[in-house]
């Protein structure tokens, strides 16, 4: 009973933390959704480059991303040890981390695009993909400077300017796709091309508006911020790579696989491509709920653990934990109950409607093991466990998930289907892993930081 009145306790301060949080994630997923919808009034192939394109931008950016997700432990923890300074040089060294890293992101992608044809991609899809992937570059410093903003602004509970760039980014998207996309206001209609130039203004717009309201705070409040000095630190730096490498790695094994399975999916037909773009944006919508609590939960557990309350680290990990189980229950039955509807939203194509509504039955089935496996994920990270879940989603995502799906999909000819099932095998994996592995570094904290605690 204890235990349950504690976690009644914590449900109001993390709702606070989370809702903004969440918010931001679904507006970041919406961003990807309106690209989606309006590319694909324009035809099969254009969902398909936009797909194929965001993936492999995806799963080199997204390992920049990654390694600034240290922040979220060195800030969070400094900042419930109330040590202001810290946060703030936390943020200047991600600041100089973004500069080093987008020039060597940025050639990453460039050299391969002229790979493409030769990787036995669909090729009705290739010369949309590659104008798309030539305009994403563009964004990769905005994307960074922006990740770091906001994992320092969230590290220190102020979520509310994070949830406000995103909701207006998005209008910022939707403007800028409807004038590039089809080509209004006397622009020239650049398809899925201007898909990719809309999502690069809309990610400068949030790196700029989170830039700006640091700068305001500072100078409404006078944290300290303006004072912190410039110089690199290369201990700090490495502290952060240490914690951000191995949340890079697993970020980049887990969208990795589903960006291998989407350039799976590009060697089959253009419906079952379209189909499995579509599902797939489907299942990131909802899962950006639980990784808003991913987020919100690693906050939490940092604050926590920096003012040494291992009771309240325990406390907002569970709490992260069940926000995140129940709304994924909650979607599973809906991709059960309203395929159709859900699908439709995206196209009027009766057979990409008609074997997506398989795909959203798998994704059923994943969806609680998804949200467990994100939380848990967030809740490690701020107590500075960044490695673990590196291995577990290297395990279950690369040496089971994704044998599973290729096998089913090419020498048992499931198709895009069994690629799905693939994904439901190796996520339901990491998801119970890391389940197993949250509650011992529970158990861990009532051994070795607080012996009174349980």
């Amino acid at each position: 009973m204890q235990r349950l009145l504690e976690l009644k306790d914590e449900l109001k301060p993390m709702a606070r933390l989370a809702g903004p949080v969440v918010a931001a994630e679904l507006g970041w997923s919406f961003m990807g959704t309106v690209d989606t919808l309006m590319v694909g009034r324009v035809s099969a192939e254009a969902i398909g480059a936009v797909s194929l394109g965001t993936a492999l931008y995806l799963a080199v950016a997204i390992f920049g991303m990654g390694l600034l997700l240290g922040l979220d432990t060195v800030v969070s923890q400094a900042f419930g040890a109330g040590r202001l300074d810290d946060c703030h040089r936390s943020l200047i060294h991600g600041v100089y981390l973004s500069l080093i890293l987008t020039p060597l992101l940025s050639g990453i992608i460039l050299l391969s695009i002229p790979f493409l044809p030769s990787w036995g991609l669909n090729q009705e899809v290739i010369p949309l993909t590659i104008p798309y992937l030539e305009a994403l570059v563009w964004s990769t410093l905005p994307l960074l400077l922006y990740t770091t903003f906001r994992r320092y602004l969230q590290g220190m509970g102020l979520v509310k300017p994070v949830m406000v760039a995103l909701v207006t980014a998005n209008l910022v998207n939707v403007v800028a796709n409807w004038i590039l996309v089809f080509g209004n206001l006397g622009a020239p209609a650049m398809g899925a091309e201007g898909a990719g130039w809309a999502t690069c203004i809309s990610r400068t717009y949030m790196a700029a508006f989170l830039i700006g309201y640091a700068l305001y705070y500072e100078y409404v409040h006078r944290t300290g911020l303006s004072k912190t000095p410039l110089a690199l630190d290369p201990k700090r730096l490495r502290r952060l790579l240490a914690l951000g490498l191995p949340a890079a790695v697993q970020i980049g094994l887990e969208l990795g696989a589903f960006a291998t399975g989407t350039a799976l999916a590009a060697k089959l037909d253009s419906v079952s491509l379209a189909a499995h773009q579509i599902a797939l944006t489907a299942a990131a919508f909802t899962f950006m709920v639980p990784l808003g609590l991913s987020s919100a939960g690693a906050v939490r557990v940092g604050q926590a653990l920096g003012r040494n309350d291992p009771r309240g680290a325990a406390r907002a990990g569970w709490t992260a934990l069940l926000f995140g189980t129940t709304f994924m229950a909650c979607s599973a039955i809906a991709f059960q109950v309203f395929p159709s509807v859900i699908l439709g939203a995206f196209t009027t194509d009766p057979a990409v409607i008609s074997l997506g509504v398989s795909l959203l039955f798998v994704a059923a089935y994943f969806q609680l093991a998804d949200g467990l496996q994100v939380v848990s994920t967030g809740n490690l990270r701020g107590a500075g466990d960044t490695s673990t879940s590196m291995t577990v989603n290297l395990i279950g995502h690369w040496f089971i998930g994704l044998p599973v799906g290729y096998a089913l999909c090419f020498p048992l000819e499931w198709g895009v289907i069994g690629l799905w099932v693939g994904f439901c095998v190796g996520l339901v994996s990491v998801g119970l892993i890391l389940l197993v592995a949250w509650a011992r570094r529970v158990r861990a904290f009532q051994r070795e930081l607080a012996p009174s605690f349980g």
